[in-house]
């Protein structure tokens, strides 16, 4: 549909109202900004109405109003707060400016299906903005921790200078302190000798497990899987306080041995669920094929049934690597001070120290998860390639 010639397709009765909710969303948290919560919300409802009435019924061309919206807000906001109010403003009148005249020609129908009545239609779209709302909700911490970690202050808050965008405010010294300071050093050095070797014992167990536990001649296969995935239900205080007691009496209480074995324990339970997922759609008469040539059980695993279910593998071992590596309940109870892993660093710095190096630390370890997430992500498309479960 062309922007230079809008066709109408919703009354102003129906996308003026509801652009001006969205209107209203935006004003509490501009007003919330400013302590004035109410003002902001009723201002933000009646200015965003008033503002797509106009567009679509005075204007009604797409492409200046929503440019020329964006610059207005974004210089409204610029000159109200600065560099960063002007590019949220800026945000705000694109989004709104495409909002408008995205009801008002009636684009919200292309994509699902035109029998759906107002209602199922209205919960559709409903439904995608709550998913996006806890969506936000849970990333928000996350990305506040991001910039927070360039801050040139040892304050864990965002200073003037960092709200005006001024270089001054920002620095690399709490990523140097972690590079250079001796104590978060020998953290990551614990970590990266304990989170492998834990990696490799739940793979080899979790897989062998997993393997056996989808045979349908083994006798009580729901009742042993249970007791193998409980580290994922049983709260961890409970399992370290377990650990605890049960390694204090043989003797592997504050070893490096110790802390292996409680991570492998704790990572094999998603090596199972994982590798479990991948035997789905794994075809048993091709083990049975390869017995029949003379292949011996070893063989068969390694040559036959390993390649196919490798993406399951992989994916389980990267699940109980992280893990590993982010686990500090378990290595608090079983551990000593020789076998400080990063987390416990970072939470002796939140209790101790209060060092913003922290920030930086978090936000490496942030940027490491999403790699290892994503690569998680492309094993599961390869295995579903693999299995014929999607197209090539």
């Amino acid at each position: 549909m062309s922007a230079l010639t809008p066709i109408s397709r919703t009354p102003v009765s129906f996308y003026v109202p509801v652009v001006a909710l969205a209107g209203g969303v935006a004003g509490l948290f501009v007003g919330t900004a400013w302590n004035a919560t109410l003002i902001g919300i009723v201002a933000g409802a009646i200015l965003m109405a008033a503002i797509a009435f106009v567009m679509t019924q005075v204007i009604k061309l797409e492409r200046p109003s929503r440019w020329g919206l964006t610059a207005l807000l974004a210089v409204v906001g610029f000159m109200a707060a600065g560099i960063p109010a002007g590019v949220i403003g800026g945000a705000f009148g694109w989004l709104f400016g495409w909002f408008s005249f995205w009801l008002y020609e009636g684009r919200y129908r292309e994509r699902i299906a035109p029998y759906l009545t107002p209602g199922q239609v209205l919960w559709h779209f409903s439904f995608r903005v709550i998913c996006g709302a806890v969506l936000v909700f849970l990333i928000t911490p996350i990305l506040v921790v991001m910039p927070l970690s360039f801050n040139a202050e040892n304050f864990f808050t965002f200073t003037p200078e960092m709200l005006r965008f001024d270089p001054a405010g920002y620095s690399l010294k709490h990523y140097r302190d972690f590079f250079n300071n001796p104590d978060w050093q020998q953290a990551v050095a614990n970590s990266v000798k304990i989170a492998p070797a834990a990696t490799l014992l739940s793979v080899g167990f979790g897989t062998l497990a997993a393997i056996g536990l989808s045979q349908p001649h083994v006798p009580f296969r729901r009742a042993i899987m249970a007791i193998l995935i409980s580290p994922m239900i049983v709260p961890l205080i409970i399992s370290a306080a377990g650990m605890y007691f049960f390694y204090s009496r043989i003797g592997l209480q504050g070893t490096y041995i110790g802390v292996v074995l409680a991570h492998a324990a704790l990572g094999i339970p998603f090596v199972i669920i994982t590798v479990t997922a991948t035997l789905v759609g794994f075809d048993n008469s091709l083990t049975r094929a390869a017995a029949n040539m003379g292949a011996g059980p070893v063989t068969t695993f390694f040559r036959v049934q390993m390649p196919l279910i490798l993406p399951g593998v992989i994916s389980g071992g990267l699940f109980a690597f992280i893990t590993s590596f982010d686990e500090v309940v378990v290595v608090l109870f079983v551990g000593s001070a020789g076998q400080k892993t990063l987390p416990w660093q970072m939470f002796t710095g939140l209790r101790e120290q209060i060092s913003p190096t922290i920030l930086a630390v978090a936000t490496i370890l942030v940027g490491v998860s999403i790699c290892l997430l994503t690569v998680v992500e492309l094993l599961r498309r390869r295995s579903e390639r693999l299995r014929g479960m999607s197209p090539a």
